[in-house]
């Protein structure tokens, strides 16, 4: 298939699809300039090979692709890997390092025992969170940790949740630091999140935003070994010597 570089462009999820079953040739001003084509992988550890065109030519923290969001749910329908879906770009999730799984294991433990018997639950990633700026623009986001207070209200025909979370935290990497400092606090921000967490393994941090009408209505920042405190729960309390052990 030969296409122009502004077609692949404007349809790139479309494409990137499209490459899992033929070459694609792309042109611009009628001379060809590149290829699209999938990377097949040999069968390994009982695994057949499968295509990784997604993985090689889209990263999580080097920003992400532009498809619509009819592409975004037909490319993650039957995929194994991790994606997200903001403001209109695709972005694959990356495996996470060492430290982001422990501070992420301490404080999931946290707050299963504080919220046991509580109305509101904690659920891990992955989980889908379906967030809307407005009717048109349609996000799709997996964060590290969640708290939903309104979970059997808001769970669809197919058991997925369609509301809003009351506290969202994300856990830095390298690859993502952009995204979770400017653009999904932006978007939790405007879709209605209560209460935001940045935790950063990086530099041993983690900093608390109250959100309320769209905008920040206070935020604190813990360093360790100090106590985080949220803002919205009355006594969740998060000791950092336990979120950052090395």
């Amino acid at each position: 298939m030969i296409v122009t570089s502004t077609e692949v462009q404007n349809n790139f999820g479309k494409y990137l699809m499209l490459a899992a079953q033929e070459e694609i040739i792309i042109t611009r001003n009628g001379t060809e300039i590149a290829k699209l084509t999938a990377i097949k992988e040999p069968p390994a550890a009982g695994i057949e090979g499968r295509d990784r065109a997604a993985e090689k030519v889209a990263a999580y923290g080097d920003g992400g692709w532009k498809a619509s969001y009819e592409e975004f749910l037909e490319l993650t329908q039957n995929s194994e890997e991790r994606y997200e879906y903001i403001d209109g770009e695709i972005h694959l999730l990356a495996s996470p390092k060492t430290a982001h799984q422990i501070a992420l294991t301490e404080l999931f433990v946290i707050f299963y025992h504080w919220f046991e018997g509580k109305r509101c639950t904690p659920l891990v990633a992955p989980y889908d969170i379906t967030l809307r700026r407005n009717p048109e623009n349609i996000n799709v986001v997996q964060p590290d940790l969640m708290v939903i207070c309104d979970l059997e209200e808001k769970l669809d025909a197919n058991d997925y949740y369609q509301g809003v979370p009351a506290l969202v935290v994300e856990i830095l990497s390298e690859g993502t630091q952009r995204k979770d400092l400017i653009t999904k606090l932006d978007l939790y921000l405007s879709c209605g999140v209560s209460e935001y967490w940045i935790v950063n393994p990086l530099n041993k941090e983690l900093t608390v935003y109250h959100f309320a009408d769209q905008n920040i209505k206070r935020s604190a920042t813990y360093r360790k070994p100090e106590v985080a405190c949220s803002f919205i729960f009355d006594g969740l309390t998060i000791e950092l010597d336990r979120v950052f052990k090395y």
